[in-house]
């Protein structure tokens, strides 16, 4: 299992620039076992935030488990949709912020089992913030939506006065939490906002279909890599690192700034590309001359989709820490190590 020390600056946090924001916080994460939610609870356990998280599925090879960040923290075992459990996570560690990225995130999987998806994404998302409606001591909630959120819109890049507008399963339960998320912000002034970010990949993703990790496994594994779709499709690819760092910025500023409640943010590092390109590009840092499979399956899915983080820049003054091959080289190198030392 791929490990990894939890220094500062491994997860891309110096010791001079250290929010003492975070300082014995508590902070709830749900989904902390998926790519995104691993990856942010390394960045606040090294800003030494007082954390829990909420846990469904126990999931070994996660970067949580593998880092063994799961050590520094408080876990609790259950499912969002459970308001009780929720009201008494909230209320037992007198949580003063949370982070909501548990969701089912796979295109596929909604397309098969859309009533999971659902209950997951949009009665997972309602449950949490009636729960901190209810909570004297929330103060800042993130919920991550998705770029998915907005269906299909003709005007590229995608900008955050689009309406949500998600025609599929899984784009509708992004849409439907993402518009919770801000019907709670109005009509009960609690204080949310919502993250739309693009594709995430990073080392820690599981999820063999997608992709990054299915064809960097390919590789090590000297196999032909496969593309669901025609290979036309277009992508923002965001490292998971950024995005963790992005959840952790718009928590503090929401502290600072009340009247950003309600609105969206969207985060990319602006540089769509297709998934033939992608695919090409991570066979040539990893110096392979493999030929992809192209099976041209795909189903249900948006063909062209990237985001302006240009409202993120300007309001929030956040900047990507990563542009895509770097992003890339750290997440080939993570699965080097994953996948030798699960041989081992």
């Amino acid at each position: 299992m791929a490990e990894r020390p939890g220094a500062l600056e491994d997860v891309g946090v110096s010791r001079a620039d250290q929010s003492e924001f975070w300082l014995d916080r508590p902070t709830l994460v749900t989904g902390a076992t998926g790519l995104v939610g691993g990856w942010l609870v390394n960045r606040l356990v090294a800003m030494r935030a007082d954390v829990v998280c909420l846990i469904r599925d126990w999931v070994p090879q996660s970067e949580l488990l593998g880092a063994h960040t799961i050590d520094a923290v408080k876990t609790v075992r259950g499912d969002l949709p459970d308001q009780r459990l929720v009201e008494r996570i909230l209320g037992e560690y007198e949580i003063d912020t949370v982070l909501h990225l548990a969701a089912q995130t796979i295109v596929p999987v909604a397309n098969r089992n859309p009533v999971s998806t659902f209950e997951s994404n949009v009665a997972g998302t309602w449950s949490l913030l009636e729960a901190c409606r209810r909570s004297p001591t929330v103060k800042q909630i993130v919920i991550a939506s998705s770029d998915k959120s907005y269906g299909e819109q003709q005007q590229l890049p995608y900008v955050e006065t689009m309406p949500v507008a998600g025609r599929h399963p899984y784009d509708v339960s992004k849409s439907a939490g993402d518009l919770i998320a801000q019907s709670y912000a109005a009509t009960y002034e609690l204080p949310v906002v919502v993250t739309r970010c693009g594709n995430f990949y990073g080392g820690g993703d599981l999820n063999w279909s997608r992709i990054v990790p299915g064809t960097i496994r390919s590789v090590l594994r000297a196999r032909r890599p496969i593309i669901r779709s025609d290979g036309q499709f277009i992508r923002d690819y965001f490292y998971v690192e950024d995005g963790a760092a992005a959840y952790a910025l718009l928590a503090e500023r929401l502290a600072e700034d009340r009247s950003i409640a309600g609105e969206a943010f969207n985060f990319s590092n602006e540089q769509p590309i297709s998934v033939l390109d992608l695919t090409h590009t991570i066979l040539k840092l990893m110096d392979s001359s493999l030929e992809p499979i192209i099976r041209n399956e795909a189903t249900n899915e948006i063909r062209r989709q990237y985001l302006s983080a240009a409202k993120a820049r300007e309001r929030l003054g956040w900047k990507p820490l990563f542009q895509l091959e770097d992003g890339l080289l750290h997440t080939i190198e993570w699965y080097r190590k994953f996948l030798a030392a699960s041989r081992s």
